[in-house]
């Protein structure tokens, strides 16, 4: 996978976070906290995503600067592996914001199919 490049030429922390969740798949689960949890399937992965950003939310509610980076990590680190687990790449949720640019966020919101 190729990775897009968001600033002066230097892969966007993203990208290599993503780039070492897929060098995961397909590793022993038992050395492998990401190889584990990508074995455990979309719904696993998807309940962690959640539980990551109910911390994150949490912290923020504390006013704990340093409780919302450090979770919020422990979310982005989550979602990549979601992603993996899903078949999206960075690039693909880029396009999508990339798309969004310059759109108000109120219209954006009222064009998107109802679910």
């Amino acid at each position: 996978a190729e990775m897009s490049s968001l600033a002066g030429g230097e892969a966007h922390a993203l990208d290599k976070l993503f780039a070492t969740v897929e060098s995961r798949r397909g590793a022993d689960p038992t050395s492998s906290w990401t190889a584990k949890l990508l074995s455990k399937g979309v719904p696993k992965v998807s309940q962690k995503v959640g539980e990551e950003a109910v911390e994150v939310v949490i912290e923020a509610v504390r006013g704990d600067k340093e409780g919302v980076i450090k979770e919020s990590a422990d979310l982005l680190y989550h979602l990549s592996v979601l992603w993996a687990a899903t078949g999206v790449t960075p690039d693909d949720v880029y396009a999508e914001l990339a798309r969004r640019e310059g759109t108000s966020g109120i219209v954006e919101k009222q064009a998107r199919k109802p679910s």
